[in-house]
């Protein structure tokens, strides 16, 4: 075997993964797909205007999957010398012959040639800040939220990451696409006393560039006020009322939505809506889309992890369940067709993901969703792990504000809100018109129309 090209450049590793589908085809796969990936990560945490931690770190590593007839097998390395290379093809033949064949296993059926798109992914501009400026930014962000009020006696330190990566994605079908993807985020976690009785909360901003980000200083001042508004926070009664999601809770329930959407949920009988195609699920306010291209989107990219291209996805449309999304295994499970949403590390196959995924914008302005409520809950942070996708059974513990007659009254804390997916998304009644991307998954406010809080 040749020795592998000099890595660092999308040219190298473009000819090192043909290379490997080569002698992978010599060895008798009848089929193969090569993942490269290269990246750069750079963190740093300040806590009371000190440096924590500081890690600035490269990585390297290449994943190969074979299959032989309907049988597969995967591995990866970070090893990229001829010797190393060598070995991880023949082992991966050699071990794909004796897994048991899958009727579902394979490729895609068809990709298309990798397209050439600029899709604002790539930003050189966090790498270019010194490293003092980046130590700077976390200390302003901290101080900012320090500065807000005197019961922010503490804080848990505010951090600054930036991260730089490179993707090339071959297979033997004759794809081959590469992109760069950079991203770069702030955050602040401030604590607050008040007598005694302590409380947290955190704000963040995240984008491909510096440019994407709010200032340290606005960082910090919402983090502040977010945990100010936990001080003084009480149980309520057990009660059934109207549960008002904020963004970022909204953010939680769907991904627990899209989850239930998943082809690999569908074939492994783990979803309520397993048998729903084509019929109403939820109410005709709410849509799920999953952008694959949004520009600058921090789920975006040209083509998934088999090389498909991306799209726009609305598998849940006003309500009603349009399709499930699938990679090309689950496609074949369920008989579907992939819809350009498989995502992979280099080790393993890949599985189902998002891209840029939302609950569409609605109509109303978030103070009216409050401002309808006679008395509820309005939800800002979730805790624990209580959902049963099969049954739709969902509980979870929540922490909020109080609303009466139209206002926030007080902070909530130890309660639990509890209902059924399958009714809860049918009792949706307003949807926000609030949507801002912070990340890869983002919702409106979310309003339901009735669950139960269990309280003292």
């Amino acid at each position: 075997m040749d020795a592998a090209p000099p890595a660092g450049r999308d040219a190298d590793y473009r000819g090192l993964a043909a290379h490997l589908l080569r002698r992978a085809r010599a060895l008798g796969a009848d089929a193969a797909d090569v993942l490269v990936a290269e990246g750069t990560d750079f963190s740093v945490t300040v806590r009371k205007g000190e440096v924590e931690t500081l890690k600035h770190a490269g990585s390297k590593a290449l994943g190969l999957r074979v299959f032989v007839g309907r049988r597969t097998a995967s591995t990866y390395t970070s090893d990229f010398s001829s010797a190393a290379l060598q070995a991880l093809v023949g082992a991966s033949v050699d071990m794909a012959r004796v897994t048991g064949e899958d009727p579902a296993a394979g490729l895609p059926d068809q990709t298309p040639p990798a397209e050439e798109l600029d899709l604002g992914m790539f930003d050189p501009s966090p790498a270019l800040l010194p490293t003092a400026e980046r130590i700077d930014r976390a200390r302003r962000a901290e101080a900012a939220a320090l500065a807000v009020s005197p019961e922010i006696t503490n804080s848990q330190g505010a951090s600054y990451g930036s991260d730089e990566s490179r993707i090339v994605l071959a297979n033997t079908r004759g794809f081959m696409g590469s992109y760069r993807a950079s991203g770069v985020s702030l955050s602040v976690i401030p604590v607050a006393d008040r007598g005694g009785h302590m409380e947290r909360d955190y704000w963040y901003t995240h984008g491909r560039g510096l440019s994407d980000l709010l200032l340290p200083e606005e960082v910090g001042r919402i983090a502040a006020e977010r945990t100010l508004r936990r001080l003084g926070a009480r149980k309520v009664a057990t009660c059934e009322v109207p549960i008002v999601f904020d963004p970022e809770t909204a953010a939680e329930l769907l991904g627990i939505v899209f989850r239930a959407l998943s082809g690999y949920s569908v074939f492994r009988n783990a979803t309520f809506l397993k048998d729903r195609l084509g019929e109403r699920v939820a109410s005709p306010l709410l849509s799920v889309v999953d952008e694959g291209r949004r520009p600058r989107g921090l789920g975006a990219r040209p083509f998934d992890g088999e090389g498909l291209p991306t799209r726009r996805n609305v598998p849940l449309e006003e309500g009603v369940v349009r399709f499930f999304m699938c990679d090309a295994y689950a496609a074949r499970k369920i008989g579907a067709r992939p819809t350009g949403s498989a995502r992979r590390g280099v080790g393993g196959s890949p599985t189902v993901g998002s891209g840029d995924l939302c609950f569409a914008r609605g109509a109303t302005p978030p103070d009216q969703i409050l401002g309808e409520v006679e008395r509820g809950l309005y939800v800002t942070d979730l805790i624990g792990f209580g959902i049963d996708l099969v049954s739709g059974d969902y509980s979870q513990g929540a922490v909020g504000q109080w609303i009466e007659k139209g206002r926030v009254v007080h902070p909530v804390h130890e309660v639990t809100i509890a209902g059924n997916l399958k009714q809860m998304l049918l009792d949706v009644d307003a949807v926000g018109s609030d949507l801002e991307w912070r990340s890869s998954a983002a919702a409106p406010t979310v309003r339901i129309r009735r669950m139960t809080v269990s309280g003292s």
